[in-house]
């Protein structure tokens, strides 16, 4: 059953279903679907906002999926990148569509991305989820293999990519009986740009520490994690649970990174069950 909207607009009306708007020297690129409060999505590395392409219909939501810039169909001004910077454009997204609170999901570099927008502005949150992620900062050994995305990226092209990232985004037999998830997100990380590849890799390896900002989170969260995930393992996941008071944890099974994508249904579910607690 569709929320009651609350008493002021929670975004402009008459939002377009897609389109690009000019924020922090990018330009960025979003699709919108449904009808009732904004839920703004944000995706990992090297993806976009299509990852999310099985996740837009949330009833009493509005979905905004978005491209970070270099990545889909958004631009980046050069390849130096942030996660703080990541944030700081998504929080400009969010008073460009005039957005003044929201439920606000990132998978992966999208859910780092997502805990520095709290920590710059906490009140703009009606809730949080956190898909596929960790508050940790890389290690010596996580931070060289993300510079070496980026500087394959430089090396031999951005397609160059793809087999080694697949194998992390979704489990063993969904590489061989969903031929179709895995043409789906060969085809996202293809159209990420140099630009966006070289920025994002780098920005990952030299991601702030977070887990000072879990203890800080007062508003309903969520954390949407693949049981199989090798990137960010279930040991993360119930690290920030653990972190952030009052939290809930749905663990997907038979998915990997990309569980959102992977197991859409289940994630979708999950995600439906607990917007209902969200007000």
């Amino acid at each position: 059953m569709p929320m009651p909207m609350p008493a002021a607009a929670p975004m402009a009306p008459g939002m377009a279903d897609r389109g690009t708007v000019n924020v922090n020297g990018a330009t960025v690129f979003y699709k919108a679907q449904g009808q009732g409060q904004p839920l703004l999505l944000i995706h990992g590395y090297p993806l976009s906002g299509e990852l999310f392409k099985n996740n837009r219909v949330i009833p009493g939501y509005r979905v905004i999926t978005v491209d970070l810039p270099g990545f889909g169909m958004s631009t980046a001004p050069s390849r130096d990148a942030s996660i703080e910077n990541y944030a700081r454009t998504m929080v400009g997204f969010m008073d460009a569509m005039k957005i003044d609170k929201a439920v606000v999901g990132g998978m992966s570099m999208g859910g780092m991305t997502l805990l520095q927008m709290y920590k710059l502005a906490p009140e703009r949150f009606k809730g949080l989820i956190f898909i596929d992620t960790t508050a940790d900062p890389a290690g010596v050994a996580e931070a060289a293999t993300w510079r070496g995305q980026a500087q394959q990226a430089e090396q031999m092209g951005v397609a160059s990519l793809v087999p080694g990232l697949l194998p992390r985004m979704l489990t063993g037999e969904s590489r061989m009986k969903m031929p179709n998830q895995v043409e789906h997100l060969s085809n996202i990380v293809k159209g990420a740009s140099l630009n966006g590849a070289i920025g994002g890799g780098n920005a990952l390896a030299a991601r702030p520490d977070a887990n000072p900002i879990l203890p800080t989170i007062k508003v309903p969260t969520l954390l949407v994690f693949g049981a199989e995930d090798n990137v960010t393992p279930t040991e993360l996941a119930m690290k920030m649970q653990k972190g952030i008071a009052g939290s809930k944890l749905a663990l997907i099974p038979g998915a990997g990174h990309a569980a959102v994508f992977e197991k859409a249904a289940a994630a979708n579910a999950a995600m439906v069950e607990w917007l209902r607690t969200v007000r």
